[in-house]
């Protein structure tokens, strides 16, 4: 920090400014607190931060509350009222001139008694709170207490839905997963249920919060700060111009008060180094009671630009803020790290100059970063657990870690969860990773009276200026869904009402939350809706300030992104039923997790496919109410994985029942794994198609409990066999198979990422599956040299199966292995390029397996494992490890044919990776789900 200081003395003229004396802060947290209920009839100890769930798991009244069917049994938490109580608070300044409690998150309906005094009632998760206990504080006969009366939200929600002028909708549009009424509160949606998660229906005071004092006439506490950084003349719907220079936009939001003639500074340094980059003086000040806002031109410095993982370097700069009074006194000052990148959504129209490219008509839907079109690939983020509290940074950081060995770099932050703590952004920021984030708004419609608008307006504002500093934030979005289901939904429910509820969406999405967005952010696009058609038309001074499109199309015009669904197994692999957009932002399909994940969770007598535990803690399809013994729709769920194994591939049946489970576990990510590789392929295979397609994000990143879900890391961290098909499928260059099982045609397509044209060679080779060749390779040719353009693709292998001189198609494999050389973009040294892949002629349930006789070593020192196939091919060769650590393996999932070796290392993300660890690794194919074992 002292670097700062130096490099503002030597800019400003006035020198290092002297700070006056700061506030006294109180962290509640380092308090005694105990928590009360009539419902538990006693107290208890408890935390701040917490949720009632957690302490009441702590303190031994109830068990893990992910165990078994505990989310039915603990129902009766959510039913009650819990109150929060502190210690008498003792270090308080009785003579502070102003003493506020700021609350940074209270979940959700909550009454504050301090010194015995009421201070406020809150009803929104997602808002900070700072309320001005001064006088309350004066008038106090005793040592303050605070007391957090925290309501049961689903009879408040029930409550406010039964007063006769609560706002009703068509029947059939509101989506109940469990709890009913979600919309009408401001907390997470996803609380109430969703169809990957359980419904806690959590309650507590789950961000930290303070006592804050002040003492002297100035001086101030910093709440929030809003650091916008853009290129000059940027505005939010327009591609910016990068030969602007940076300006760098600050406002800090505080309690206190200024001094009469406020200046403000920066300082920006090198956030690893400390090397000053600049500091300035801000002009252009505005103040109000309660923020301040200062702005430079960075009209002769050109910083290092952060970028996305893949596409270059993540530059993070620190930026301090200082405020100053007139004797050069620093009222307050605040540091937080930064990076120079535009970001920017493409939804204008395509041009006459990109339509004789080859570019169909309509208008783009794509992310540009510091002027580039880019390929999004990633996944969609969830809550990675049903209570925050125990969020952590070290298992963040875990899975972070595993986006990027992904080879992904952007996660779609889903919008009935929460928006992200900071310090998530923080580990965005650093690893490149691009965060698409949205308001908490979901499949469903949502009130827009005076008081529920005001109340999002608060929570708006205060999330966009909180995160608006992050390079890694790229996007703000409405909500999910609401246009392409919602909308669609009350349509056909009810067609003379669908206009009021069209009115009713743009009043909450475009007449409200867009400008929201845009006066406290230049650099960031904002969309109303997740998956959308896009707009027609901005005009910032019209009462509808963006003219969406809906479903105003033009047949062969192409415009928004997608979503896809389809759980008819039939024609999981039919290219033709897969949408044609600009970006693909949510598809998928579930599976089970490992059996060392149920184990954490279920007891050992449950551990069968179809037992009540597991059937009861699939939420695919869900209730729809509060029904404990709903066995139906879960079934429905349970059959669709079950019929995507069994129509293509080997059907495990194993006598020992405990195998013959996990066997089935595995069968299920199987399916998966394949069903997103066909689409996510397809889509990258369109940035060469006409439709230009520059984005797939799958849904879903990772599990919030342990379930049958659509995710592809489980909850303690371990990848299935998804998020290792992804890491290879989002290789910069792959080689892909197309094949139409009902013509029988087969094309083979080369697609790449780079900015720059490549040229390679993909070799061809047909194999029996002992790993024979089949004579002169089926008519084949051996090779296939390739020239493929920047971000874009080419077919290199066009033909028919029954044009191949294959003896039995049962018994063959084409393996396909591309090599090529190229520049990373912004990198100057050329790599080599390779992806291998493979196409079997028949569905795998009906290939004439060999057994491989796998056969697996381990290298001690360096952590190793050696895997050979000695007799046959191996598919889908597994490396598997035991439960008590977390990690992954740098490759897994791969095919083998006999004599080759492969050497894979564990990458443990944990310290139990040791010898003991080691010793428990198997290794398997698609051979052993078919043994009896």
């Amino acid at each position: 920090m002292r670097r700062l200081f130096d490099v503002a003395m030597t800019v400003l003229a006035s020198g290092i400014p002297s700070s006056i004396q700061g506030p006294h802060v109180h962290d509640l947290s380092k308090q005694s607190w105990t928590l009360s209920s009539q419902a538990l009839n006693k107290s208890i100890p408890a935390h701040v931060p917490s949720q009632v769930h957690l302490d009441l798991f702590q303190a031994g009244v109830i068990d893990d509350p992910y165990y078994g069917l505990n989310d039915f049994n603990l129902r009766w938490i959510a039913d009650a009222n819990w109150t929060y109580t502190s210690d008498p608070i003792t270090d308080l300044r009785h003579d502070a001139k102003h003493t506020w409690l700021v609350f940074q998150g209270l979940d959700t309906f909550a009454t504050i008694t301090f010194c015995g005094q009421s201070i406020a009632s809150t009803d929104n998760q997602f808002r900070q709170y700072a309320f001005d206990v001064s006088h309350a504080l004066t008038r106090c006969q005793d040592t303050p207490v605070l007391s957090l009366n925290f309501g049961s939200a689903p009879k408040i929600v029930n409550e406010i839905a039964e007063d006769p002028g609560a706002p009703q909708w068509p029947r059939g549009v509101q989506q109940t997963f469990e709890y009913p009424n979600r919309w009408f509160m401001r907390k997470e949606q996803s609380d109430f249920g969703w169809d990957w998660g359980p419904a806690f229906a959590p309650a507590g005071p789950w961000k930290p919060a303070y006592l804050v004092q002040l003492e002297g006439s100035e001086g101030i506490y910093v709440l929030n700060t809003d650091i916008d950084i853009y290129r000059k003349g940027q505005v939010n719907f327009l591609a910016p111009d990068q030969s602007q220079p940076w300006v760098v936009n600050a406002s800090i939001d505080f309690l206190g008060s200024l001094p009469s003639k406020p200046s403000m500074s920066i300082v920006i340094a090198d956030a690893d180094s400390g090397k000053p980059l600049t500091s300035r003086v801000l002009h252009s000040i505005s103040a109000s009671n309660d923020s301040i806002t200062g702005t430079a031109i960075l009209e002769d410095i050109s910083p290092e630009l952060w970028w996305p993982y893949g596409l270059g370097k993540q530059m993070l700069y620190n930026i301090t803020i200082m405020i100053n009074n007139t004797q050069s006194e620093t009222v307050a000052q605040v540091t937080k790290r930064t990076g120079f990148r535009t970001i920017f959504l493409n939804q204008r129209n395509i041009t006459a100059s990109e339509i004789k490219q080859g570019i169909a008509p309509g208008a783009h839907w794509h992310f540009e970063v510091n002027g580039h079109e880019f390929y999004a690939k990633g996944s969609n983020l969830i809550p990675p657990d049903a209570f925050w509290p125990r969020v952590t940074e070290m298992k963040m950081a875990r899975l972070f870690d595993a986006v990027v060995a992904g080879n992904q770099n952007m996660l779609r932050v889903w919008s009935s969860g929460s928006y992200l703590h900071d310090f998530i952004y923080d580990l965005a920021d650093e690893r490149g990773i691009l965060l698409w984030s949205e308001f908490q708004f979901g499949d469903a419609m949502y009130p827009v009276d005076d008081k529920f608008l005001k109340n999002v307006a608060a929570e708006v504002v205060y999330n966009v200026r909180r995160v608006n500093h992050h390079p890694s934030l790229a996007l703000w979005a409405g909500g999910n869904e609401i246009e392409s289901l919602v909308l669609p939904t009350i349509k056909s429910a009810d067609p003379k009402a669908y206009p009021k509820f069209v009115g009713d969406y743009e009043t909450l999405f475009v007449k409200l939350i867009l400008p929201l967005v845009y006066e406290n952010t230049r650099s960031i696009s904002y969309s109303p809706s997740s998956t959308t058609e896009g707009y027609m038309k901005i005009d910032l001074t019209a009462p509808i300030p963006m003219t969406q499109r809906y479903k105003n199309l033009t047949a062969g015009h192409h415009y928004g992104d997608t979503d896809y669904y389809n759980y008819n197994t039939t024609v999981s692999f039919d290219y033709s039923r897969y949408p044609v957009g600009r970006f693909a932002n949510e598809f998928g399909f579930h599976s089970m997790p490992s059996l060392q994940t149920w184990q954490q969770a279920v007891s050992p007598k449950d551990l069968h496919f179809n037992s009540s535990v597991i059937m009861l803690r699939n939420h695919h399809y869900p209730a729809g109410d509060l029904s404990t013994d709903n066995f139906y729709k879960p079934s429905l769920g349970m059959a669709e994985m079950t019929t995507g194994v069994t129509r293509y591939y080997p059907t495990p049946d194993k006598t020992d029942s405990l195998a013959n489970f996990s066997a089935w576990c595995h069968a299920t990510q199987l399916f998966q794994a394949d069903f997103y590789k066909s689409q996510i392929q397809f889509y990258r295979r369109g940035s060469g198609m006409p439709e230009r397609q520059l984005g797939s994000l799958y849904w879903q990143l990772e599990d919030i409990w342990q379930a049958p879900t659509w995710a592809g890391i489980e909850y303690d961290g371990r990848w299935k066999m998804l998020h290792y098909m992804s890491r290879d499928i989002y290789r910069p260059m792959i080689v892909s198979p197309f094949w139409n099982h009902t013509t029988q045609h087969l094309e083979v397509y080369v697609t790449s990422d780079l900015w720059e044209p490549v040229s390679g060679t993909v070799n061809l080779t047909w194999l029996d599956m002992a790993g024979k060749n089949i004579p002169w390779n089926a008519a084949s040719p051996a090779s296939v040299s390739f020239n493929v353009g920047a971000l874009n693709t080419t077919k290199i292998y066009s033909t028919n199966i029954r044009d191949v001189s294959l003896e039995n198609v049962s018994n063959s494999i084409l393996l396909l292995s591309l090599t090529a050389h190229g520049h990373l973009p912004n990198s100057n040294d050329p790599t080599t390029l390779s992806h291998q892949s493979y196409f079997t002629p028949v569905f795998l349930k009906d290939l004439a397996l060999v057994d491989p006789k796998l056969e697996l070593s381990r290298n001690a020192n360096t952590n190793t494992f050696t895997v050979e196939a000695k007799s046959g091919v191996a598919l889908y060769t597994w490396l598997d490890y035991p439960s008590g650590t977390v990690g992954y393996f740098e490759d897994n999932g791969f095919i083998l044919v006999p004599g080759e070796k492969r050497e894979v290392k564990f990458v443990a993300q944990d310290t139990h990776a040791n010898g003991e660890f080691a010793k428990g690794v198997t290794v398997q194919s698609l051979w052993d789900q078919t043994t009896k074992g």
